[in-house]
């Protein structure tokens, strides 16, 4: 299943958003075991938790809604996704077909 998924670090208190076409659990195992890498940003905690996950129609709309999500640079926005479902049914209908 394709998903964009938001992280959270509590160690660092930021988010992370990225986008997966297979298990998310093993997506976010990688990212605290640094398997991406220890010059990526999630490389800068180990403690990275599912904030919230958005199963997308295909994985190229799960690359759309996360440069959506990206696009809005604020914690802020994250956490209104997570407090409002409509914010985030609203942004997926946006980000459904280009």
């Amino acid at each position: 299943m394709p998903y964009c998924y938001i992280l959270h670090s509590d160690k660092l208190d930021k988010f992370y958003t990225g986008a997966c076409n297979g298990s998310l659990e093993s997506r976010i195992e990688k990212h605290n075991n640094h398997s991406y890498g220890n010059h990526r940003f999630t490389a800068t905690a180990d403690d990275w938790q599912l904030y919230i996950s958005i199963e997308t129609v295909n994985y190229p709309h799960a690359i759309r809604l996360e440069k959506k999500i990206k696009s809005m640079k604020s914690s802020k926005y994250i956490r209104n996704l997570k407090e409002y479902p409509e914010l985030v049914k609203k942004i997926y209908n946006e980000t459904k077909e280009e």
